[in-house]
């Protein structure tokens, strides 16, 4: 529902209304019930469309009443009872529905991709007498696939167990080539290219008393072909992670 204003009522003829339009008034045809008038005798025309005409020009009349008194009284003739107009603007922008629809200020911004920086080396935790510190376990194989689905067991178990992970990755691989010496001569061929993959999963804070039995479940389920070592994390294993830069290493020694 919407409230209307209350009107101003104004009282003038239909003479003087009509005097002020630009076009001629519809007073100047006789009323329907008089009948045509001397002037429209000639005309001839049915009866029937007489009064036609005549219903016309009263609800032409009725309606331009109608939509002057809403525009004296201030109100809008499209939300007023009986209004005759249609529009195509929606004045919603000041009413209190308005913003329905917008989910734009629910959604969180995007935050700025930060830029790589250079990666810096954690502080290296050394354990108590009853705790391990950060422990490092390699698991290395020819076959990268094998490689990569038990180092993802060994991460699973660690979450089973309630063992902390700080980290999982991949070690650069490294290529052996394996190389032939023929029966006669000196000369060594290429026999094969031997491809190693690494993979280092990072614990922190393994209780002594139960180490052993977390390596025992390790070693027992084993795969054939992936060799398993379990050391402390130093600063060389977190160096070995990158691939070294000689040339790269000699121009910014030169620079410096």
């Amino acid at each position: 529902t919407v409230a209307c204003q209350p009107s101003l009522s104004i009282e003038f003829s239909r003479q003087e209304y009509w005097s002020g339009l630009p076009f001629p008034s519809p007073g100047d045809l006789p009323d329907r019930k008089e009948g045509p008038s001397k002037d429209f005798q000639g005309l001839k025309l049915p009866l029937l469309l007489w009064q036609v005409l005549c219903l016309k020009n009263d609800t032409i009349f009725k309606q331009a009443f109608s939509l002057l008194r809403f525009r004296t009284s201030g109100e809008n003739p499209v939300y007023s009872a009986g209004g005759i107009l249609l529009t195509t603007s929606r004045h919603y922008r000041s009413k209190p529905t308005h913003g329905i629809g917008r989910y734009k200020h629910l959604v969180k911004p995007e935050e700025p991709k930060k830029k790589k920086g250079k990666v810096e080396i954690r502080a290296i935790n050394v354990g108590t007498d009853y705790e391990y510190g950060t422990l490092n376990i390699h698991l290395i194989a020819y076959d990268m696939a094998l490689t990569e689905s038990y180092a993802q067991y060994v991460h699973n178990l660690c979450n089973h167990l309630s063992i902390k992970v700080e980290e999982s990755y991949a070690m650069p691989t490294k290529t052996m080539e394996v190389l032939q010496l023929q029966d006669q001569g000196n000369k060594m061929l290429l026999d094969s290219v031997l491809t190693t993959h690494e993979r280092v999963v990072q614990i922190s804070g393994l209780n002594a008393t139960f180490a052993e039995i977390f390596l025992e479940i390790i070693q027992s389920n084993l795969p054939e072909g992936v060799k398993l070592s379990v050391r402390e994390h130093t600063e060389e294993d977190f160096k070995g992670r990158f691939k070294a830069r000689p040339e790269l290493e000699e121009l910014l020694a030169k620079l410096n």
